[in-house]
């Protein structure tokens, strides 16, 4: 285990991406997600495009039809290991 190194990352994850990715992890349509939260698709659509910004009660709503934290979404590349370092 001594040769053993974290792997690295290699990419950014935006605001938008990670509403997607949690989205399709959950094989849930924009439409569904929509219905599910009340927001409308459009608005989901524009917010997984990074063309509006997710904010905070929305991604408290998202959250909850995703059944995730909405810490989740509104940071998704926080690294605790650099905010601890700081």
């Amino acid at each position: 285990m001594k040769d053993f190194k974290p792997a690295k990352r290699h990419i950014e994850v935006t605001t938008g991406e990670s509403v997607r990715i949690l989205r399709e992890l959950q094989e849930l349509s924009q439409n569904e997600l929509a219905d599910y939260s009340g927001i409308p698709q459009s608005t989901i659509s524009a917010i997984e495009n990074n063309r509006v910004r997710l904010g905070v009660e929305r991604a408290k709503t998202l959250a909850r039809a995703l059944r995730c934290h909405p810490s989740v979404l509104v940071f998704p590349g926080w690294d605790v290991s650099v905010e601890s370092a700081a």
